[in-house]
C-alpha cells in the first residue's frame, strides 16, 4: 500500500474540516477583522465589511457580517431572527444594492445546508429551533421552523449589502435589524466552551492529522462519506483514544508528511491556478459538493450536486482554501476578471471600458468594483441602485486613475457616462457580485462584457 499517496487523499478530504474548525476556533479566541471574539452560541456583528485577510472573506465580498458559532452538543437551541422585510425593499430585478440579505447555515465540513432569507423566500423573522444530528424531541410551540444540522459545531452567518453608499440611511436601518438576531439554549444541558483539543505531545509536523483524527471523530460526516473514509484506517485517522502520533513508526511519520506536503501543494496550486484564468471566470457550481443534506432554503436537484463523489472531496478542498463559508451559485455568484479583452492583465497605467446592455439579470442587486492584487478595495462600488442608464436601456462604465479626454459621453448609449471606477498604479481586478442571479448567469448563456482598453 503506498502510505504516502493515501495520506495526500486524507489531506484533501480533510482540509475542510481542520479549516472550518480552525477558523470556527480562532473566531471565538481573537475574532476577525470587525468582528469581535464571540463564545459558541452568541452572535457577532460587524459594522463595516471584513478585511480581505478575514479567512472566510474572498476578494469581492462586500457584504456585512453577522457571525455565530453555535455548538448543539447539549442539545438545539433558539434562533431568533429580526424581519427585515421592510427595510431591504422588494426592488427585485431593478438593481437595488441594498436588496440583499441572508442568513446560511454550514456545517463543519463546509457544507451549506440551509439559507433564510429573500432568494430562499423563506420567512424572514420568528424563531428558529437549530437541531442537532439525530434530536427526537417536541418542537416548542411558536417555532417558525426546524433547522437540522448535520454536525453538533455549525456556524450561521448573516450578510446583507450595506456598503452602498448611495444609500447609507437605508443600509444603518437594515443593518441595524440585522444586528438583533438572538440565540437562546432550548433544553438544560452543558454546552462545551470550546472544540474537542488534539493531544498537545504530538509533533507538530503531524498536528494537522490529529488535528482531523480528533475532528473527524467527534464531527462525523453522512454515511457515505464515511465509508469512504474508511480507507484512511493504514494512517491511524480512525483510531480512538490516546494518540497513534504521540510515538509514531518512522514509516508512517514519514508518509504522513510527505502525503501532508503533497497534499497542501495540490490544494494550493488548484486555487492558484483557478484564480489566474484571464477574462471574466464565473463559478456558480463551486460549492455542489454538498451532496447529502438538504434544509430549508437549499435546492435538492441534480444540477446542484456533483455527480463524482471523490470529485466533489477536490472541488470543497479549493473551495475551503479560498471562498471558506461561501454560498451555492443559486444565492449569490461572483465574477473575476483579471484581463482585458486582448488577454492582457488590467493595469492602471491604461484606461479601460465596459458596456452592459441592459441590467445584469439578477433578483437582488448587484455590484461592481476594483480590487488591486492584495484584496483591497480601490474606490466606491457601483451599484444597481447608483448607476446611470442610458436612453437605450445600456450602462457604460470607466474605469482608469484619470478622467478621460475627450467628450465625456457614450455615443452608443446616447447619454452621459457618469459611471467611473477608480484603478490602482497596478495590476488590479474587477469583480461583479450578482445576488440571486438569474437563468442566464446560473447556464452560462448570459455574458458579461468583456473590459475593452480605451487607451
Amino acid at each position: 500500500m503506498d502510505l504516502v499517496a493515501l495520506a495526500t487523499e486524507a489531506y484533501v478530504y480533510g482540509y475542510p474540516l481542520v479549516r472550518d474548525l480552525s477558523v470556527v476556533e480562532g473566531f471565538m479566541h481573537t475574532g476577525f477583522g470587525p468582528l469581535p471574539p464571540t463564545p459558541f452560541n452568541h452572535f457577532a456583528h460587524a459594522d463595516r465589511p471584513a478585511d480581505p485577510d478575514v479567512p472566510f472573506t474572498p476578494v469581492g465580498d462586500d457584504t456585512v457580517r453577522s457571525v455565530a458559532p453555535l455548538d448543539l452538543s447539549g442539545g438545539p437551541v433558539l434562533l431568533r431572527l429580526p424581519a427585515v422585510a421592510e427595510a431591504a425593499g422588494t426592488e427585485g430585478a431593478d438593481g437595488g444594492g441594498n436588496a440583499y440579505w441572508v442568513f446560511q447555515f454550514v456545517d463543519a465540513w463546509t457544507n451549506n445546508f440551509a439559507y433564510i432569507g429573500r432568494r430562499a423566500a423563506v420567512a424572514r423573522d420568528g424563531d428558529w429551533l437549530v437541531v442537532p444530528p439525530g434530536w427526537a424531541g417536541s418542537v416548542p410551540g411558536g417555532v417558525r421552523g426546524v433547522i437540522d444540522a448535520p454536525t453538533s459545531v455549525v456556524s450561521a452567518i448573516g450578510r446583507t449589502t450595506c456598503a452602498d453608499g448611495d444609500d447609507p440611511e437605508r443600509g444603518r436601518v437594515l443593518r441595524e435589524q440585522l444586528e438583533q438576531p438572538a440565540v437562546t439554549y432550548v433544553e438544560p444541558g452543558m454546552h462545551r466552551t470550546g472544540l474537542p483539543a488534539p493531544d498537545p505531545d504530538v509533533p507538530e509536523a503531524l498536528r494537522f492529522f490529529e488535528q482531523l483524527r480528533v475532528w473527524m471523530a467527534d464531527f462525523p460526516p453522512s454515511a457515505p462519506d464515511q465509508a469512504y473514509q474508511d480507507r484512511f484506517q493504514p494512517l491511524g485517522l480512525l483510531e480512538e483514544g490516546p494518540s497513534p502520533y504521540t510515538r509514531a513508526d518512522p514509516a508512517l511519520r514519514r508518509a504522513l508528511t510527505e502525503g501532508l506536503t503533497l497534499g497542501r501543494a495540490w490544494v494550493e496550486e488548484a486555487g492558484r491556478a483557478d484564480a489566474a484564468r484571464e477574462g471574466w471566470v464565473m463559478e456558480p457550481h463551486l460549492f455542489d459538493y454538498n451532496l447529502d443534506h438538504y434544509g430549508v432554503g437549499t435546492i435538492d436537484s441534480p444540477e446542484w450536486r456533483i455527480a463524482d463523489r471523490e470529485a466533489s472531496y477536490r472541488t470543497r478542498a479549493v473551495a475551503a482554501r479560498g471562498r471558506l463559508w461561501g454560498v451555492h451559485g443559486y444565492e449569490a455568484v461572483y465574477a473575476h476578471a483579471l484581463g482585458d479583452a486582448r488577454g492582457e492583465r488590467l493595469n492602471g497605467a491604461h484606461s479601460y471600458q465596459l458596456r452592459f446592455g441592459g441590467r445584469p439579470p439578477v433578483d437582488a442587486g448587484w455590484s461592481l468594483a476594483v480590487y488591486d492584487m492584495a484584496g483591497q478595495r480601490i474606490g466606491r462600488t457601483l451599484t444597481g441602485r447608483g448607476s446611470v442608464y442610458g436612453q437605450d436601456g445600456s450602462l457604460t462604465v470607466r474605469i482608469g486613475r484619470e478622467r478621460p479626454d475627450g467628450p465625456d459621453a457614450d455615443p452608443a448609449a446616447k447619454a452621459p457616462v457618469v459611471n467611473r471606477l477608480s484603478a490602482p498604479d497596478g495590476d488590479f481586478r474587477l469583480v461583479l457580485r450578482l445576488c440571486a442571479p438569474g437563468a442566464g448567469i446560473l447556464d452560462g448563456t448570459y455574458a458579461i462584457p468583456a473590459v475593452e482598453r480605451t487607451r
